[in-house]
């Protein structure tokens, strides 16, 4: 990846984290992507360097760093071999903080998330509904307060990292869906225990066909009790509140995926060098040179609207100029190119292979099987169309 164009703290996050990964090569991923067991070991020495709160204030023991370094925090880790799954690993604990150190009371920062900074804590995020899908202001799990308690019974669905977390941000309903007047409004945020020893909480592992190092789950409520301290921001407006983590997430998944795009484009020309047939290496031949070449120009220019979208969203904090309508969009697009790039990167990587390709042993396999996911989540690339239709082109709402 040409790297010239970023700012000083934005290499010396990519040097730095290069470093740590440099511990743990492709054949540490590939293991634990066979195993599905959660890789402990990096994200234990990322928070031992400080790393989790790379995006969250110095005073509760961030590094008070912005989404465009912690970006290209998760675009390096990706980059290393570890893919999306070792991005994951830390992901949640990034850009589902946001709205808490945006949002919550003073007391409540000091006691959610010096914890998480310090890796003692790990945190999940629980929006999605297996009924709702990516229709988020129709979610149906309901918060129901009851003196100094809410009662949360619900279900959620494709939960990354709930085995490890101990901790949800949660996105729950406090008023019913028919006595709304308005259909953001009636959706609140809270940031609970997550007690698998309590009663009133299930979790359901989910088979999946890559990032299998990271565990992705369905959780089940039955009148589960969380204090009613652990609401963030004012009841009713979560929704609201939720779109500051969620636009950073679009950012750092667009990240992931460029990491993995230029991982698996690395991998493809090393191969064509070395790979002999015919006499000569199969990078000298142009239908091997002309699609790699292609793939990687496409990340380039997925990677200037990623770090623009970043970059966007941190000026945002102290220039009330930036609508929330142009973060939307910017960074809605960028997760969107970013994507199709890693994908396309991905498969070329897989096919300049030939039939090594599909062996575990040269990792492009593993590669393309994680590339799905920034396609798929945490919205997928046709209501990313069609919102930008809708925002920017002016068309008639389509859905």
């Amino acid at each position: 990846m040409e790297t010239s164009g970023f700012t000083s703290e934005q290499l010396m996050v990519r040097e730095e984290i290069s470093k740590i990964c440099s511990n743990y090569p492709d054949e540490y991923w590939a293991e634990h992507d066979e195993s599905s067991e959660y890789p402990h070991e990096l994200h234990a020495v990322l928070a031992k360097n400080g790393w989790i709160g790379i995006a969250l204030p110095d005073d509760l023991g961030g590094a008070g760093l912005g989404i465009s370094e912690a970006t290209m925090m998760l675009h390096t880790i990706s980059e290393s071999g570890a893919g999306i799954a070792g991005a994951q690993s830390i992901h949640a604990n990034v850009y589902a903080t946001q709205p808490i150190a945006k949002f919550a009371t003073p007391e409540q920062r000091q006691r959610m998330l010096p914890r998480l900074i310090k890796g003692e804590w790990r945190a999940c995020f629980g929006v999605t509904e297996p009924n709702t899908g990516l229709d988020t202001l129709k979610l149906r799990t309901l918060a129901t307060k009851d003196g100094d308690h809410y009662y949360i019974s619900g279900q959620k669905i494709w939960i990354s990292s709930a085995q490890i977390a101990s901790k949800m941000v949660l996105l729950a309903r406090t008023t019913h869906l028919d006595k709304i007047n308005k259909p953001s409004e009636g959706l609140s945020l809270f940031f609970i225990d997550l007690d698998k020893t309590a009663p009133g909480l299930e979790l359901k592992r989910i088979k999946k066909m890559g990032g299998r190092a990271i565990d992705a789950n369905e959780v089940f409520f039955d009148n589960y009790r969380v204090p009613a301290d652990t609401l963030i921001g004012e009841e009713g407006q979560g929704f609201r509140i939720v779109l500051h983590g969620m636009n950073a997430e679009r950012c750092l998944l667009a990240g992931e995926a460029l990491g993995l795009g230029y991982a698996a484009l690395i991998r493809a020309s090393n191969y064509a060098r070395e790979r002999v047939v015919f006499g000569r290496p199969i990078g000298q031949n142009q239908g091997i040179q002309h699609p790699l070449a292609e793939a990687y120009m496409n990340l380039e220019a997925a990677k200037l609207a990623t770090y623009h979208a970043a970059r966007l969203y941190d000026k945002s904090v102290t220039d009330p100029t930036i609508t929330q309508h142009a973060i939307g969009v910017a960074c809605n697009s960028a997760k969107y190119l970013a994507a199709e790039a890693a994908f396309t990167a991905c498969e070329r990587a897989v096919l300049a292979h030939g039939g090594m390709g599909y062996a575990q042993e040269y990792h492009v396999e593993r590669y393309l099987r994680e590339c799905f996911v920034p396609r798929i989540a945490p919205v997928s690339r046709e209501m990313i169309m069609n919102y930008v239709a809708e925002k920017v082109l002016k068309l008639p709402r389509s859905y």
